[in-house]
């Protein structure tokens, strides 16, 4: 009997201590596990056009390189103003990468990735494509599958989502500043993607939660 009782205390005691601890063990699964979530590449295949979003160095090379190995005829440039590296802006890059001139598109519009596909889709549209691989950094393209698969939920088109690298640690995201600003910016802005807040808002609200922690 006394054998009985002791069995059935330390029975409940395991499982105190087993719920005690399961929270801290999920938080440091979640913790290990951020960084993992946030790049996606897929196997390119053959499409109509090739797009590239701005904001980030690699993109246009990666997108230079699945044209050159003929995976589709044209390039499409998000925002191809904007600087990317030491050619100049996105299209500049594109040139100076070998790509002709006829071969590229371009839309100057957008200010955000939301934007990046809402601005994309009437070029699709007017050119007649179906398909498309879109190119962004390895560290954006959870956030970007999430948006287009959003915007070009009933355009019929298909989407393959190929990454570049951008030196970003998936493994060990806290070890390095870079890793740690980016990893904070992207599930920021997912969270406010989440709640609705797109475009240029979404990038001043950001701004403001990250001064709240400086």
């Amino acid at each position: 009997m006394t054998r009985t009782l002791t069995s059935k205390k330390m029975g409940k005691c395991r499982k105190r201590i087993f719920f005690l601890y399961l929270p801290v063990l999920l938080m440091v699964l979640l913790f290990l596990c951020v960084g993992r979530f946030l790049p996606l590449s897929e196997f390119p295949k053959q499409a109509d056009v090739i797009m590239v979003l701005s904001g980030g160095g690699g993109r246009v090379e990666k997108a230079a390189e699945l044209f050159k190995e003929g995976f589709a005829p044209y390039i499409l440039l998000s925002k191809a103003s904007e600087v990317t590296g030491p050619s100049g802006d996105l299209q500049q890059t594109a040139l100076a990468l070998g790509i002709p001139e006829k071969a590229i598109l371009t839309e100057d519009a957008a200010q955000s990735t939301y934007q990046n596909a809402e601005f994309t889709l009437p070029i699709m549209k007017k050119n007649g494509f179906a398909s498309v691989i879109v190119v962004s950094s390895d560290f954006h393209m959870r956030r970007v599958k999430l948006i287009f698969d959003h915007v070009y939920k009933k355009s019929g088109v298909e989407l393959t989502y190929i990454s570049s690298d951008s030196g970003y640690n998936t493994k060990e995201w806290w070890s390095d500043r870079y890793s740690r600003e980016t990893t904070f910016n992207e599930y920021t802005k997912m969270i406010g993607n989440a709640f609705g807040y797109d475009g240029p808002e979404a990038k001043s609200a950001l701004e403001q939660i990250k001064h709240w922690f400086r």
